[in-house]
């Protein structure tokens, strides 16, 4: 993935807070692998938890719920602690190509910008970078739980050392730039749903075709979605932000995909298959689904309340 050096990042899409501090994740949790064969069962990449979306789905309603109408920074390593004044440096595509925050602030921008133009009424919803812990709409948050979107506050969350720690460490995927891209687009998924109402679809929580799953993949549809039209999308004076993705890119995001499928975690974890535990979906349907919305570009083809085949063995 290469940015467009011309192209101009928006700042006040991303805030940084430093050294939070938090309790326990107030239920909100990546499910992490752990030692005695069973595993964490929360949002994470699946963005919530759905016992808390059940429970703040009504609050996160009002509004915007028209469907899509498609149509130079110094580098720091991922373990540092960013900080708003070093995120005002993020001022072009070329400081996105150079430093990772401006990356990830740069496919925010991307993200956003895309939706903005697909989706009649969205509402931009802001990433917070966060180190330590955080408080959230939906409680403190440590940064353990990985990535996640709340909806009551319509934020995105992201402690950075995710994806070397956990991404890249605990999971076993390869990594790479746009693995990062899928994680946070798969994120923005939520919002989507959130604001089109398949949030309050959701009834049941666990199950190889239960609502958690079906609602998960979709996120992982979206986000392939905005991956097809990634190089189209421009910021607010007209350039492309994203000048180029390759089949490397792609494979990168469906290598992560596949990374945070239920079987490949409890696997890890060192126990049995178990679908009926799952709460995000097979590695298989993961890969499936981002490279539908991938291939399709189409909001409607990534309904999978609606479909009889989630495709969770390929």
């Amino acid at each position: 993935m290469r940015f467009n050096p011309r192209a101009r990042l928006d700042t006040s899409q991303v805030e940084v807070r430093r050294g939070g501090r938090g309790g326990g994740g107030g239920g909100l949790g990546f499910p992490m692998p752990s030692g005695g064969g069973g595993m964490k069962v929360g949002g994470g990449i699946g963005g919530i938890l759905v016992l808390i979306l059940i429970l703040v789905v009504s609050q996160c309603m009002g509004g915007g719920s028209g469907l899509p109408d498609l149509g130079s920074a110094v580098p720091r390593s991922d373990s540092e602690a960013v900080s708003s004044s070093e995120l005002t440096e993020c001022r072009t595509g070329e400081d996105a190509n150079e430093n990772p925050d401006c990356a990830r602030l740069a496919v925010v921008n991307s993200i956003q910008s895309f939706w903005s133009g697909a989706l009649d009424g969205y509402r931009e919803a802001d990433t917070v970078m966060f180190s330590d812990a955080v408080q959230t709409g939906c409680g403190n948050a440590s940064a353990a739980v990985g990535p996640f979107y709340c909806p009551p506050d319509e934020k995105v969350y992201l402690d950075t050392t995710f994806f070397k720690d956990m991404l890249e460490g605990q999971l076993g995927a390869t990594g790479g730039d746009f693995a990062e891209a899928y994680v946070l687009a798969h994120e923005y998924g939520h919002h989507i749903q959130n604001l089109t109402g398949y949030m309050g679809k959701v009834r049941t929580q666990q199950g190889p075709e239960s609502d958690a799953v079906r609602l998960e993949l979709q996120a992982d549809c979206l986000g392939g979605l905005w991956a097809n039209h990634a190089t189209r999308v421009p910021d607010a004076d007209g350039n492309v932000l994203i000048q180029d993705l390759d089949e490397q890119d792609i494979a990168e995001a469906i290598n992560a995909a596949q990374a945070v499928g239920d079987d490949r975690i409890q696997k890890r974890s060192g126990g049995r298959v178990n679908p009926d535990q799952w709460t995000h979906g097979s590695a298989a349907a993961r890969d499936y689904w981002f490279r539908v919305g991938y291939t399709k570009g189409d909001f409607k083809a990534c309904d999978t309340f609606k479909a009889s085949d989630l495709h969770l063995d390929g």
